[in-house]
């Protein structure tokens, strides 16, 4: 084992009864919670095919306890998981079973919100939605908009660095945030960036936003906030055919025109949004496109006029612009809705996330269609297509012996293909537990190693959400060798290890 590379499972030197008595003196009792019945609620995240309880769970409300918490982990070598709402879609915020839970669900003040810098300081458990409508009255929103921002923290934004529908012209969290406050192992309180448009030194900023919650536990962040454009109208295009919409994405961005969303949906995905929410889709279409346009009066009429040529010439079936607001928002109401939509037609569905370049849309829509159907699993195809981040939902029965490891299978078949075209494994989601072994596709060992050098430089133990995100070598090489096992090694990095 390389000097930086660390075992995916850390022993604590202390035992459950003597670590709740630790706790409980610097907590209330009522934010430890040490057994069954109260740990239940933690076992998951978003990605329910993962499930372990805790030792322990605490619930702290201040930065003075979070810092003496990890002081006190640290001390005693004690795995430590952050937790936001749990919305997350790669088992992040999976428990450790010798670990300790730590919940940030009481962090939900915003606590300034400053209109002459367009800024504004919030804690990790304020919801991704509440920031944009405490801001309203002075016409201003947060851009990032995930489609759970309903419920999603802004805490585990950053740690997963999460985009949305609006992603493509605004940016990810990553783009849109200035400054973080965050927690190390070992208790220590660090400021991440600054107030200014840029910071002197390394960009720690961008290396914590994304880093899954490895490096540092998230205690505040300070957002950027846009000023709401003066008008914004969607199109949505309707096709024959998925390969003719993922044309129509490449044609529009070669145009010139930088959409502020450009959403895709199959005919799967269609149906099931158009029967939870009713938002007027087109049930015979195989796909349509949603095409945000937003800016000065001017510039949204002639990128809509512009962009409905584009639609037409790609070969749309049919265009519509929305009439008014209202009509706006339930087009998006029905494509932000279509993950429980698809929930109503399956019962289980796996939701994956890659990234390819634009121009492989349609070759990599039509490789899901054939691996669809070796594998005899739907699919639902759900999209951020103006970037090029996939969201194919595979639908399958849990209950049926060996359907979800079958699926699991079609899941990391899908990944592997994005980066077979060039692309990534992860767009917004993360690797968390579920995409571990496709990182031994996309880095090879030395690539591997720098992010293991990484992690040390922040947590030398190895204490903060252990076994996530950056697999060991020696996982790698037991990957690589199920391969051969099986008589196939579609990359060669798979070799180095």
């Amino acid at each position: 084992m390389h000097r930086h590379e660390h075992s995916e499972h850390p022993t604590p030197a202390i035992d459950k009864p003597a670590l709740v008595r630790r706790l409980r003196e610097l907590l209330p009792a009522e934010a430890v919670l040490s057994t069954e019945e109260d740990l239940r609620p933690y076992e998951c995240d978003g990605l329910s095919a993962y499930r372990r309880l805790p030792m322990v769970a605490v619930l702290p409300e201040t930065v003075d306890q979070v810092q003496a918490i990890l002081k006190l982990c640290h001390q005693h070598n004690v795995p430590v998981v952050a937790r936001g709402a749990g919305t997350g879609l790669s088992g992040g915020a999976l428990p450790y079973e010798q670990g300790l839970l730590l919940s940030l669900a009481k962090f939900k003040q915003i606590l300034e919100i400053d209109t002459t810098r367009r800024t504004a300081r919030v804690q990790p458990g304020v919801r991704n939605l509440a920031i944009s409508q405490a801001v309203e009255e002075f016409g201003l929103y947060y851009a990032p908009d995930p489609s759970s921002q309903i419920a999603c923290t802004i805490g585990g934004n950053v740690a997963e660095n999460s985009g949305g529908v609006h992603c493509l012209k605004y940016g990810l969290t990553v783009h849109n945030i200035h400054k973080l406050k965050v927690v190390t192992i070992d208790g220590e309180l660090l400021e991440i960036g600054g107030d200014g448009l840029d910071s002197p030194g390394y960009d720690l900023l961008a290396l914590l936003t994304g880093s899954e919650g490895m490096l540092a536990v998230i205690v505040e962040v300070t957002v950027k906030l846009l000023p709401r454009p003066e008008r914004a109208q969607v199109l949505l295009a309707a096709f024959d055919d998925v390969v003719k919409a993922g044309v129509a994405v490449g044609n529009i961005i070669a145009a010139g025109i930088i959409p502020a969303g450009l959403e895709m949906m199959d005919r799967l995905a269609i149906q099931a949004a158009e029967d939870f929410v009713h938002a007027g889709y087109p049930r015979d279409a195989e796909a349509i496109l949603l095409c945000e346009l937003d800016g000065t009066n001017e510039e949204v009429s002639e990128h809509i006029f512009a962009v409905r040529q584009i639609l037409q010439q790609s070969g749309a079936t049919e265009v519509r612009t929305a009439r008014d607001d209202a009509e706006r928002l339930t087009f998006w109401k029905g494509r932000k809705a279509a993950f429980p939509a698809v929930g109503r037609i399956s019962p289980d569905y796996y939701c994956m996330d890659g990234t390819i370049p634009r121009k492989q849309l349609p070759e990599v829509l039509r490789r899901m269609g054939e691996l669809s159907q070796e594998y005899d699993l739907a699919v639902a195809n759900v999209f951020h297509a103006g970037d090029g981040n996939l969201h194919p939902l595979i639908l399958y029965d849990a209950n049926k012996p060996g359907e979800l490891e079958r699926t699991e299978e079609f899941g990391g078949r899908i990944l592997e293909l994005c980066v077979e075209v060039g692309g990534t494994i992860t767009g917004e989601h993360g690797v968390g537990m579920e995409k571990i072994n496709q990182m031994c596709v996309q880095f090879d060992a030395l690539e591997l190693t720098q992010f293991h050098a990484i992690k040390h430089a922040f947590d030398p133990e190895g204490l903060l959400n252990p076994g996530k995100a950056v697999p060991t070598l020696h996982r790698c090489a037991e990957f690589g060798a199920m391969h051969v096992h099986r008589g196939e090694l579609p990359f060669p990095e798979l070799e180095r290890f």
